[in-house]
């Protein structure tokens, strides 16, 4: 068990990394590949308001992939007692999805806060 949450950790966090690089990449060539046409139109954006707004994208992708993968965490451990608990005590299973629920909030919480960042840029 505990080497394929090994596994499938190594795969998440692998994901997390490649999704992180594309939008870094994508947003810094949608920032920095203006042709001189469109600098020429967008005068008063400036070059440090375009680095802002590539760490802002950065910052908000990396709080949902931190959250997304802190929640997988806390659901894999959290589930597996949970699971374990109703195979004993089969009464326990509204107590343990409430327990699975919390562990996902953690999620929501990562997308709230780059919703957050968002809309300060």
């Amino acid at each position: 068990m505990k080497k394929w949450i090994t596994v499938s950790g190594i795969a998440v966090f692998s994901i997390v990394l490649l999704v992180f690089l594309i939008t870094m990449i994508s947003t810094a060539a949608r920032v920095y590949g203006q042709s001189s046409e469109e600098a020429a139109v967008k005068e008063d954006y400036s070059e440090n308001r375009a680095k802002i707004t590539v760490w802002g994208f950065a910052a908000a992708a990396f709080s949902t992939a931190i959250g997304s993968v802190g929640a997988g965490i806390a659901v894999a451990y959290v589930g597996s007692a949970a699971l374990g608990a109703i195979g004993e005590k089969p009464e326990l299973a509204a107590r343990a999805l409430i327990y699975v629920g919390l562990a996902e909030g953690i999620a929501i919480y990562g997308l709230i806060i780059s919703i957050m960042i968002l809309i300060k840029l």
